[in-house]
């Protein structure tokens, strides 16, 4: 079995807030990424290098008990969510002096500082984006969370699609800050009007959220500038503009902006109107992968035989997601030059390949595989090109199997043409 992602390090975080090569946990400080409404994130390494990044609460988070208990249930579900454009939630402690929780660390801007640069996108990106987030909110509401605060700042622009952040947090937040202020919890411009109001929450305000998302990727302001509490009443009473939005997208988008929750669609009907792309061709000949041996300079034993299957008491998921990501520049103790890398996940399987190896995400479990270790990869395309079957195989004679799910060919070829000079750097065809 892999080792459980809860390490049984305990340490006083509050020793460590501005100090770098200690431990939160497992992992070790790299340095201080930012601040957000939690607390402070940093980058940190586990001591197999994969890198990570870790949310420390407050001190005033901290001595709330009912922030503890909201924030221990909130991420026991978080762990479960899965789908393609989520960032899971890999480790956490809720006992720590200072509570914290970690994603794996993928670089990439923000969608806020995307649109900053590049400026706003047009409509077949927008569908694109639109598709992600809604696929992201169906994978965290299927768990029994709701995001409460979905906004371009929390939202990273990795290179496999949009992933959404912080989802694990919000409501021990919410709870905390409504407890101390009174005031509502989220980001006006972007807060539904039943959370500005104060009243009952349900997944329909993140479908406002996203609705107001599209329109500021669009290079709008769905309630225009100003104060936070101008922002908030305008939501409550004022049609939202979107002059800015490509006029096929209006409709859709203002029907997720509507004040009343039950006229905005789910996010399944979000995907039947944004669509999943081109579909399949009716047959398709499936070219052989390749496949990869022992790293240079080093031999399997003689004698293994390799299953290709999953190890013993590994079993399917209630829910199962990507690795995590945080928008962060690439660490400064990062090496000048390329590091090849490779992410790819579905909703019950995520795999990362990188220069420390191979890392496996498996029903609720984490498996870091060292290339020292690995005597082979096998990619094997399955269900008619729609799926890619990754096969990871060890000198010791064991062999772990991920299989992710592609819902389109064009997808999967994209995993292999990305995979396959990732493996060549650091494994020899077979």
């Amino acid at each position: 079995m892999v080792e459980s992602c809860h390490g049984p390090v305990k340490v006083r975080t509050s020793a460590i807030l501005s100090r770098v090569g200690t431990l939160i946990g497992r992992y070790v400080i790299e340095h201080k990424l930012g601040e957000g409404g939690m607390g402070t994130v940093y980058l940190a390494r586990s001591r197999g290098g994969r890198a990570v990044a870790v949310k420390v609460a407050r001190p005033e988070l901290a001595s709330d008990p009912s922030f503890r208990a909201r924030f221990r249930a909130e991420v026991a579900a978080a762990r479960q969510v899965g789908g393609f454009h989520t960032a899971q939630v890999v480790d956490a402690d809720p006992d720590a002096e200072a509570p914290w929780l970690a994603t794996a660390y993928v670089p990439g801007p923000t969608l806020a500082a995307l649109v900053t640069d590049e400026g706003p996108m047009d409509e077949a990106r927008l569908r694109a984006l639109g598709a992600a987030l809604a696929e992201a909110l169906e994978a965290i509401h299927a768990c029994g969370l709701v995001h409460r605060d979905l906004k371009p700042g929390n939202i990273v622009m990795a290179p496999d699609g949009p992933r959404v952040l912080d989802f694990g947090i919000a409501r021990a937040l919410e709870s905390t800050r409504l407890t101390a202020t009174g005031s509502a919890f989220g980001t006006p411009g972007y807060l539904a009007p039943e959370q500005a109001l104060g009243e009952e929450v349900t997944g329909a305000a993140d479908v406002f959220a996203l609705g107001a998302v599209l329109v500021a990727a669009a290079g709008g302001r769905p309630f225009g500038e100003g104060t936070p509490m101008g922002l908030m009443y305008r939501s409550v009473h004022e049609a939202p503009d979107l002059a800015s939005v490509p006029e096929s997208l209006r409709g859709l988008i203002g029907r997720c902006l509507a004040k009343d929750p039950a006229e905005r669609p789910t996010p399944d009907e979000i995907l039947d109107a944004l669509g999943e792309g081109e579909p399949h061709p009716a047959t398709l000949v499936v070219p052989a992968a390749p496949a990869y041996g022992p790293p240079q300079g080093q031999t399997p034993p003689p004698g293994h035989v390799l299953p290709h299957v999953p190890p013993q008491g590994f079993g399917p998921p209630q829910g199962f997601g990507p690795p995590g990501a945080f928008a962060v520049p690439p660490p400064p103790s990062v090496p000048p030059g390329f590091v090849p890398e490779f992410v790819a996940a579905d909703r019950v399987s995520g795999i990362v390949v990188d220069g420390s190896g191979v890392h496996l995400q498996l029903y609720g479990e984490e498996a870091d595989f060292g290339w020292e270790e690995i005597s082979g990869v096998d990619l094997l395309r399955t269900r008619r090109g729609r799926g890619l079957r990754v096969v990871v195989s060890l000198h010791e004679g064991g062999a772990y199997t991920c299989e992710l799910d592609g819902r389109r060919a064009a997808r999967v070829e994209e995993w292999v043409a990305r995979l396959d000079p990732v493996l060549a750097t650091f494994l020899p065809r077979r």
